[in-house]
């Protein structure tokens, strides 16, 4: 008689240990991806800094992130990843974004400023430092996407009929403790002025990201093991029970077609686009933003803007818990999708008192909790399994067109209102303002397209996409 092998992903502990070795690298990620977002301000003044970058070039060097993403990277990778599999395709793209790093925190060194290489690409670029930093933070940028398509694809697989919204939700807010901790943590660091620190203001946390990849590199590797294990254990199961185990169809290029001819996969992506502008191309932005609209220093600044990602951490998991057990997913996306549009109505129009700053991101911090509490778990109800892979893979890439072009777009109005108005003071504030006209648009769009995707689910009941993630025991 054949005993039942006990899998690997119905052990509790052995689950939730793997949900924490795929969430730590995208808390790395996510760190490095931030490192600017807290000190954005003092890159309008480039004539104080080493690096000598101005505001439109950071905005520039924002939009590099979603290069490669956007040039094809993200779809053929994400064919690599339902052909391949995560741990093979994962890897490398982990890989890669610890290289990105690394060519980041050269190009923005002494040693570089200082080096051949430097003055070789003088003769191509007016700035050979972020000729540098931009490849490699597009590099990084397409290894972090893919990581994170791969970490969100492992974590279906593994809560797969379990906890799987709240899984997610749990890793989305390790990640964004990531962010939290460089909107804290940056803007000290950039102060030190130790003799004992040799690196200058944009470099010294740029060497802490590093630091934080090469722990995230080591974790991947165990959760590689592990989740090797259990397709071992998967197959062993199949052969005692005399069964075959199901393989996944290879892929095909025709599915790609099919993804996009799917309505509800393209209304989650537009949706995914359009919201995570006004946040995350937001947050780089912040407290150039935020300083002149509340009159604020930078390190109250920081504090606030940490807002959102420790609202994050607080309640994408309990949405997520709510998603799994209630469902509703598609008044989740709508509610928080009209939150973030709150938001940047404070933050544009309120008072001129903190406080006011404090509710307004703080709102935000909230509506980042529900969309993608809500949104991530409701891909697997769209797409099968076997084209999970190419489907999120696809969503990063509609949405890192977002990203590649809302920062430039935020970076010259900022840019061109300031050159416009003499008064320091005043250009600051206007600026700020401007800003906010162009992500309030963002919301609204993001709430039409929220609006469409909730009656749609209305209508196709038997997607599922408003029942409980949880299968009842």
């Amino acid at each position: 008689m054949n005993s039942a092998i006990k899998l690997l992903k119905d052990s509790r502990s052995a689950r939730w240990i793997v949900l924490l070795a795929l969430s730590i690298p995208m808390f790395a990620s996510y760190f490095f991806d931030d490192l600017f977002t807290t000190i954005s301000h003092i890159f309008q003044n480039p004539q104080m800094l080493d690096l000598g970058w101005s505001i439109s070039d950071y905005g520039f060097y924002g939009g590099a992130y979603s290069l490669l993403c956007v040039w094809g990277g993200l779809v053929i990778c994400g064919m690599l990843l339902d052909k391949w599999g995560v741990r093979i395709t994962g890897s490398l793209f982990v890989g890669l974004m610890v290289i990105g790093s690394i060519i980041v925190v050269y190009a923005i060194s002494e040693s570089f400023s200082q080096s051949a290489l430097a003055l070789w690409m003088g003769k191509f670029f007016s700035k050979p430092s972020l000729a540098l930093a931009y490849a490699g933070c597009a590099i990084f940028g397409l290894g972090s996407e893919i990581a994170g398509v791969a970490v969100t694809r492992s974590i279906a697989k593994w809560f797969k009929g379990k906890e799987m919204a709240l899984a997610m939700g749990l890793q989305l807010a390790l990640a964004r403790l990531g962010t939290a901790t460089a909107l804290i943590v940056v803007p000290r660091l950039v102060n030190i002025n130790q003799s004992y620190v040799p690196y200058s203001e944009t470099s010294k946390p740029a060497v802490v990201g590093l630091i934080l990849m090469s722990i995230a590199i080591v974790l991947w590797g165990f959760f590689v093991l592990m989740d090797s294990k259990f397709d071992k254990q998967t197959a062993d199961e199949a052969k005692r029970n005399n069964t075959q185990t199901v393989k996944e169809d290879k892929f095909k290029f025709s599915d790609i077609f099919k993804i996009l001819g799917n309505k509800h996969f393209i209304l989650v992506s537009l949706l995914c686009v359009f919201f995570y502008a006004c946040i995350i191309s937001f947050r780089r932005f912040a407290t150039t933003i935020i300083i002149p609209r509340f009159e604020i220093d930078s390190e109250i600044a920081s504090l606030m803007v940490s807002l959102i990602p420790f609202s994050t951490m607080i309640f994408t998991p309990i949405f997520g818990s709510l998603v799994d057990s209630k469902g509703k997913a598609t008044r989740f996306m709508i509610l928080g999708s009209f939150l973030v549009l709150v938001s940047h109505l404070i933050i544009a129009f309120a008072p001129g008192n903190p406080i006011f700053g404090y509710a307004g991101i703080a709102i935000m911090g909230v509506a980042y909790a529900l969309v993608p509490a809500a949104m991530w778990p409701s891909v697997p109800k769209i797409i099968p399994e076997k084209n999970l892979g190419t489907a999120y893979s696809l969503i990063y890439w509609i949405q890192n067109m977002g990203m590649l072009l809302v920062p430039i777009v935020v970076g010259i109005i900022i840019a061109r209102t300031t050159e416009s108005v003499a008064d320091p003071v005043e250009a600051g504030v206007r600026s700020a303002v401007n800003a906010e006209y162009f992500f309030i648009l963002l919301s609204v769009i993001a709430i039409a397209v929220s609006f469409i995707l909730g009656r749609s689910s209305d209508k196709n009941p038997q997607l599922a996409l408003d029942v409980p993630n949880k299968k009842r025991k």
